[in-house]
């Protein structure tokens, strides 16, 4: 029986054309975010204020026919004003701390290096969508580990000293005192390496399954100064064999792993008896109807082409996904043995969960 589908009402074409067109226009441009941030044409235009095309290529040796054309773009996507009397362009206060600052707290221009590896990755994710396959973090184009730590670290910069771990029963005053903490899936160490250097008197070990991040996290150590209270080792998270640790982090990587609740539970039995578990999980309703919005939609995008990939190539391959939600990642944390978990912050980003043995 052939199904007759109604038409289309008036003007839902036009209605959804244009929402491709404003989807296309946005990843058009997302690559000239990353010229932007490379050349360094956002800090120059902080520094510089109202400026003219001329003015930018000359701050930072760059051909203007570039600069102009670049421009053109950032001002019609309101990434910068325009002022036509005046022929010159401004990067606003607020566009400033998102694109050109790289210490702001809001910094996230280094999430289009990631927009970029998922585009040099479609070839392999179209053949692991068809095989039903994995494809493991390890196997993902290297600008996704370095797009990955320089997004995440903003949020951790901001949040992880000031406000998550003081959100967290008691763990504060152990981490002056002096506590022993895991930093697990810690990628290149960003917030492992945060950690270390607001408590001097606690030891942080960070652990990671792909050996490229653990070498680049050594190097950051390295590079930062911290070394005294910090190391780093090769090994995955079902593989945790450590006791008494007063905390165990699992910073924004627990949904991607293939088998959580076994993670979770191996990290139970390596807490003292009043230890806590920080989980830092992108934030989710439980219902996809709540999710159905641009931050669900980022996600969402992020979990098809690395998260859920990434799971169903280890054992057991659960596959959480990038918007489990908190009802679900109860339910993870209860088959692992944990008796509680607490919503303990929140950010429009994140979700921050206690979990206490």
């Amino acid at each position: 029986m052939t199904r007759i589908t109604p038409p289309p009402a008036p003007g839902e074409i036009e209605a959804f054309i244009g929402q491709v067109v404003t989807d296309l226009s946005a990843a058009f441009s997302g690559v000239l975010v990353n010229v932007g941030r490379k050349l360094g044409l956002y800090k120059a235009m902080a520094d510089l204020g109202a400026c003219t095309s001329v003015a930018l290529a000359e701050a930072t040796g760059i051909r203007e026919r570039y600069v102009r054309e670049w421009l053109a773009n950032q001002a019609a996507g309101s990434y910068v004003t325009y002022d036509a009397g005046t022929q010159t362009y401004a990067l606003p206060p607020a566009q400033a701390m998102v694109l050109a600052l790289d210490e702001s707290p809001v910094f996230m221009a280094p999430a289009f290096e990631v927009a970029a590896s998922f585009w040099l990755d479609e070839n392999q994710i179209v053949e692991t969508f068809r095989s039903g396959d994995g494809l493991g973090w390890h196997a993902h184009n290297h600008r996704m580990f370095c797009g990955t730590e320089s997004f995440f670290r903003t949020g951790y910069r901001a949040h992880l000293v000031s406000a998550w771990l003081p959100a967290l029963d008691g763990v504060v005053e152990r981490l002056e005192r002096g506590a022993r903490v895991a930093d697990i899936g810690c990628g290149h160490g960003a917030s492992t390496l945060i950690m270390a250097q607001a408590f001097p008197k606690s030891s942080f070990l960070g652990q990671d399954y792909h050996d490229a991040s653990i070498q680049t996290a050594r190097q950051r150590a390295a590079e930062q100064g911290v070394t005294g209270n910090v190391a780093f080792e090769v090994k995955a998270a079902t593989e945790f064999d450590g006791r008494d640790f007063d905390l165990i982090c699992f910073m924004d990587c627990l949904h991607d792993l293939g088998d959580p609740i076994g993670a979770l539970a191996r990290c139970r039995k390596g807490l003292k008896p009043d230890g806590k578990v920080l989980l830092v999980e992108p934030y989710a309703g439980d219902r996809l109807e709540e999710n159905l919005n641009p931050i669900g939609r980022m996600y969402y995008a992020a979990s098809a082409m690395a998260c859920t990939p990434n799971s169903l190539s280890q054992a057991v391959g659960l596959g959480l996904g990038a918007q489990a939600g908190e009802s679900r990642l109860r339910k993870v944390a209860q088959e692992a043995g944990f008796s509680s978990l607490r919503r303990a912050a929140q950010t429009p980003v994140n979700l921050i969960l206690e979990l206490s043995p």
